[in-house]
């Protein structure tokens, strides 16, 4: 393709560059599921991404769709919306999710303003109505793209608005510029550089438009295939469970539409008639005792239709003069139509791929109120997993909010890069379960304390029973300790005050 016909589009954040740079034959790999192409010099890396005859693109599009596809799957549905409901949990007018701070090593007033920006992104995402299908869209497709829309006149004003982009119209590249070292010979990357393809119509490289890396707001699933270069849905080991139910489950219905019914076995005495006559003879004593009423499904009637379903027919038989005349019998319908142990298998398979606990596809079990004791091991990993998919999507608010804080000039890029690993996303959680847990656990290490409180002094310190017991960490015990001794200050003034 020419290279003319792709337009450059967005902004680009100016970046400090490194003092040394860093030497190696292999480009940097972030598992983002990113092409690499090789150019020898800036101005060819069009047309040569562009010709997607070579280029796994078309692949990913038609993955993304059959995800879309398998997410439509009753089962699955079910599985994926339990996920969905467990990891955005909508409390009582409080947000889905807010920015925690306590441990980012700046001061009160940058943090006001990083508050205050997280909310502007929240607002323009419109996230507490749109929260549970964004991050749907994100489980099913295993990519999420954003368009940022900035004034590119004006960087400093931030974002002014973020639009969704459809992630099988879109395609991130990252482009290699290679340098031979004239000492070894070897070719070393000298430059990266990132950006995307965008094409209105998949696969149709007309008017495909670049956009600027920074441009757009990228966050994958975090998983690859199994050679490392392409980014899947967390529905990928679904895929093929997904597809076994489905055909177990049409199988099962051509069973029981063939089997089901009754048919007879109409043996006609036609003596000693000629062929013709003898089929004429069949045809009328068919059309005389046929069954000619019909239930019609779509509006609940008796009818009288002759078009009846051919597995549905009863069978009728000539019999020549010298046998036993007309005679009619009955071939019995199919046994155990009841027995669908194999469709609950598949669906729990299913289930398991999905990492969903079993006892939530037994619709009918109704959630208990009782003691903690009750959450099965299930529940406990299932709540593991759900913590995962929130981290993992957290990077998807974390690169606006980089991006809005730098153009606003609140922070740096290298300011970012030193305490981003402080920066915390507080999702709002299911309230009840939470606190079942906690007070279980609780429970337990309090029962666990009171069996060895007479070993303690002797066989057992205050401090290991604070750390292997109770779990606390030396910050929890340094706290616990302080609080103690100031309550035990305060008890002998509230003794002499009271006499």
């Amino acid at each position: 393709m020419a290279d003319g016909t792709l337009k450059i589009f967005g902004f680009e954040i100016t970046r400090t560059k490194d003092k040394q740079a860093i030497k190696s034959i292999v480009p940097p790999r972030d598992d983002d599921g990113a092409g690499y192409v090789s150019s020898p010099s800036y101005g060819s890396h069009y047309g040569h991404y562009i010709n997607m005859e070579g280029d796994d693109s078309k692949d990913n599009v038609q993955l993304i769709l059959k995800y879309r596809g398998s997410a439509m799957h009753p089962e699955a549905d079910a599985a994926i919306e339990d996920i969905v409901n467990e990891a955005i949990t909508s409390g009582d007018m409080k947000p889905l999710l807010t920015l925690n701070l306590d441990r980012v090593p700046v001061s009160a007033t940058i943090k006001k303003q990083m508050l205050e920006e997280f909310d502007n992104i929240y607002n323009m995402l419109n996230f507490k109505e749109l929260g549970h299908d964004i991050f749907r869209r994100w489980y099913i497709d295993g990519r999420l793209y954003h368009h940022l829309v900035v004034d590119e006149t004006n960087l400093n004003a931030g974002i002014q608005e973020i639009r969704y982009i459809d992630s099988a119209k879109i395609r991130k590249v990252k482009q290699i510029k290679k340098k031979t070292d004239p000492a070894t010979g070897a070719k070393l990357v000298e430059k990266v550089d990132e950006f995307y393809i965008y094409q209105e119509k998949p696969g149709n490289q007309a008017g495909a438009i670049k956009l600027t890396g920074d441009s757009v707001s990228y966050c994958t699933s975090g998983l690859l295939d199994e050679h490392r270069k392409r980014v899947v849905s967390f529905l990928h080991k679904a895929l093929k469970p997904i597809t076994q139910l489905r055909m177990m489950e049409d199988s099962l219905v051509i069973y029981r539409l063939a089997r089901a019914p009754e048919r007879r076995m109409f043996y006609i005495d036609v003596g000693n008639l000629p062929r013709g006559k003898a089929e004429q003879y069949m045809k009328d004593i068919m059309a005389k005792y046929r069954n000619k009423l019909v239930y019609d499904a779509k509006t609940g009637e008796i009818r009288d239709d002759r078009k009846h379903m051919s597995m549905l027919e009863d069978f009728w038989l000539p019999r020549r003069e010298g046998g036993r005349g007309t005679e009619i019998s009955t071939l019995p319908g199919g046994e155990n139509l009841g027995q669908i142990e194999d469709i609950i298998y598949f669906q729990k398979r299913l289930y398991r791929s999905l990492n969903v606990p079993l006892n939530r596809l037994e619709q009918e079990q109704q959630f208990s109120l009782g003691r903690a004791t009750e959450i099965s091991r299930d529940e406990l990993k299932f709540q593991k997993f759900i913590d995962r998919l929130r981290n993992r999507f957290a990077t998807f608010f974390y690169d606006i909010l980089r991006k809005q804080l730098i153009m606003k000039n609140i922070i740096t890029d290298q300011d970012w890069q030193t305490w981003k690993n402080e920066v915390n996303l507080d999702f709002t959680r299911d309230n009840h379960f939470s606190e079942l847990k906690e007070a279980e656990l609780l429970r337990e290490k309090i029962q666990t304390l009171d069996q060895i409180q007479n070993y303690v002094g002797e066989y057992f310190s205050k401090q290991w029973v604070q750390k292997n017991i109770l779990l606390f960490d030396d910050a929890e015990i340094e706290r616990m300790d302080t609080e103690i001794a100031a309550t035990q200050q305060q008890e002998p003034e509230d003794d002499q005050g009271a006499i």
